[in-house]
């Protein structure tokens, strides 16, 4: 009997396979886009990819595991996941995804959702803030000298609508960013062009499930029905998703708006933390 014409592959060499193939104009275009637009990653860079175990930055932690295989310039890459006190049926979802996306993770726990959800101020605010200390203090120990994260397309243009809407400011959400609490490391979001409909049709089609946030606050609120109804970002999607049913561009207009700024037309602006106004230079 003959052989195999090719043989069987992986479910982590399927996942990659429908990046490049099916995928490839949606997510693989984008990403390397991204990448090479804002300069994020240069040559010998050690990149911390941080991955919480949803479906972000589990696709991010593949989409730059291949980009190191596929790179025309030296780079390293670690993957790390911080434990902040997920329950064992999350934990075990995320080392059982990574294993099924051979993606080798470096776990390391801190008590982030014991602190979070002792205060009643702020909580998602503070576990915000916690994580990203956390996660900046182990990359450099660990030697690398930027964190990725998983924020992806449309987490820009809803911040920045929030921002607008409830915030009362002009917000941008940044591609990179030097630290300011830790000398000499620098964020990166690799996944800023991909937008998170994309990134749902890719889990979606290879079958994956990932952890929503899994911290008490948030489970308690979505077992009320509170958090899909009600908060602030989900009110942003509906927005958008209005004014996409008669202008299908109006993601894409508010995105290029970040990169079309005219500040001569801004009452007042600030820079470097200094806030300026038009009658200054009136």
């Amino acid at each position: 009997m003959a052989e195999k014409e090719q043989k069987e592959l992986t479910y982590a060499q399927m996942a990659e396979k429908s990046i490049m193939k099916k995928y490839r104009r949606q997510i693989w275009t984008p990403f390397v886009r991204a990448v090479k637009n804002y300069e994020l990653i240069q040559e010998n860079d050690n990149i911390c990819v941080c991955i919480s175990g949803g479906k972000d930055s589990m696709l991010l932690a593949k989409l730059m595991q291949m980009l190191h295989r596929f790179s025309d310039f030296p780079f390293g890459v670690k993957f790390l996941v911080m434990d902040p006190g997920y329950n064992p049926v999350n934990r075990q979802k995320i080392e059982s995804n990574a294993r099924l996306l051979e993606i080798p993770i470096t776990i390391f726990e801190t008590q982030i959702f014991d602190a979070a959800n002792s205060t009643d101020k702020s909580p998602c605010y503070l576990c915000a803030r916690m994580r990203r200390g956390n996660l900046y203090a182990k990359a450099k120990e660990m030697g690398c000298n930027k964190i990725a994260l998983g924020h992806h397309f449309s987490d820009v243009i809803e911040t920045t609508l929030m921002g607008m809407l409830y915030g009362a400011q002009i917000q941008g959400m940044m591609p990179k960013l030097h630290s300011q609490n830790f000398e000499g490391m620098e964020l990166i979001r690799p996944l800023y062009e991909i937008r998170e409909e994309d990134i749902i049709a890719w889990r979606d089609y290879n079958g994956l499930e990932f952890i929503q946030c899994a911290c008490r606050f948030t489970e308690n609120i979505e077992n009320t029905g509170e958090y899909s109804s009600n908060s602030k970002r989900m009110e942003t999607k509906r927005i958008i998703a209005k004014l996409k049913e008669t202008n299908p561009d109006v993601e894409y207009n508010i995105f290029n708006s970040l990169h079309n700024v005219s500040v001569d037309t801004f009452l007042e602006y600030k820079t470097n933390g200094v806030r300026h106004s038009f009658l200054d230079d009136y």
